[in-house]
């Protein structure tokens, strides 16, 4: 212990030892401090695993391989494959964020290729939008343009991609697609249907040529609603045709008839279309067929028909059902005017 009179004697020594007396009491004090802080923290920390409240959100951790980037879903997938590529004579609309004077409209030439205001040609065929997006973004961050572009595409016009509207319309013809319109809209635009022209519509999309959507313009506005009319660029709208059964001679009206099914309608069924027999007319028809070697000519025994004596055959389009005039009737109407002629000019005559 050091006494005063040792601190007179030597008072640098006295201060040094007050200094190292002063430090270790404050390391003893800081050293009783910390034990019993971690001799608390131990037990906290070897229960945490066995607490009733942290386990559950220990499990929801993502796994060491979370890293890894995640396959895109069907859905995504889906919807990347029916995106709309870009081609030559397509026009575009580029616009560069807060930078008005790298935006601007821009046509896909020949090549396949746009030219930017600055930063050069850009390959765009064969890209969807938003693949354009990205590729401009890279060029003008490749040419020191600009650090962080943010670019958006709009597609004005698809010029290559228009829609074909062929069969039983008025105007046949590729019509550009601007904007969202249906399979309606485009045979109103192409004139209209055609006489001969089927209630049945063939959309064909360009995204998926093997499924052939079949639209029957016949059906309710409801159930119209349902069915997949939208159009997309490169689709092809084909409206059949009608089949067309001719009935000739003695018959009420004679002409060419349509028919949607042709498989379903028979001989009586024509004639019926065509209001029926006159009552001049043979019992014995023929049917005149087109055929890849000629015209075939059969006889139909409409008498046995008629009785149901005989099968009722089914007509194909382009099938002529010809009636012949009999002689026997038209000479035998013949003689009843006649002779009614006569009757009516006796009794005139017998007032005179």
């Amino acid at each position: 212990m050091i006494t005063q009179a040792s601190r007179d004697r030597h008072p640098f020594l006295s201060s040094v030892a007050l200094a190292i007396l002063k430090w270790l009491m404050v390391l003893a004090i800081s050293i009783g401090a910390s034990t019993p802080l971690r001799a608390q923290r131990r037990p906290d920390a070897a229960n945490l695993s066995q607490s009733p409240i942290e386990a559950p959100q220990q499990a929801v951790l993502p796994p060491a391989t979370s890293a890894v980037p995640q396959q895109p879903s069907s859905e995504q997938a889906a919807g990347a494959g029916s995106a709309l590529l870009l081609g030559a004579g397509d026009l575009l609309d580029v616009r560069v964020f807060d930078t008005p004077e790298l935006s601007g409209r821009f046509r896909v030439d020949n090549l396949g290729e746009i030219t930017l205001p600055v930063g050069g040609t850009v390959k765009v065929m064969g890209l969807t939008a938003e693949q354009i997006q990205v590729a401009i973004e890279d060029r003008l961050r490749q040419r020191d343009i600009l650090h962080h572009p943010h670019v958006e595409v709009f597609v004005l016009e698809y010029a290559t991609q228009g829609v074909t509207v062929m069969g039983e319309v008025k105007l046949p013809g590729v019509y550009p697609l601007l904007g969202k319109h249906t399979v309606l809209d485009f045979i109103s635009v192409a004139g209209g249907v055609t006489p001969s022209a089927s209630k049945t519509v063939i959309l064909t999309h360009r995204q998926s040529p093997g499924q052939i959507v079949s639209i029957d313009l016949s059906s309710s506005p409801q159930a119209l609603a349902q069915q997949d009319l939208q159009v997309e660029p490169g689709d092809r709208i084909v409206v059949t045709r009608a089949g067309v059964v001719y009935v000739i001679g003695d018959v009420g009206r004679p002409g060419g008839y349509l028919i949607e099914n042709k498989d379903t309608v028979t001989v009586l069924q024509a004639l019926a279309l065509a209001q029926g027999l006159n009552k001049t007319a043979k019992l014995d028809a023929r049917l005149i067929r087109n055929s890849p070697n000629g015209r075939i000519e059969s006889d139909l025994p409409l008498k046995k028909i008629l009785a149901n004596q005989a099968k009722d055959p089914g007509l194909q389009d382009g099938d002529i059902l010809f009636v012949p005039v009999s002689g026997t009737k038209e000479w035998a109407d013949k003689g009843v005017t006649s002779i009614l002629q006569m009757a009516v000019g006796v009794v005139i005559y017998g007032r005179l």
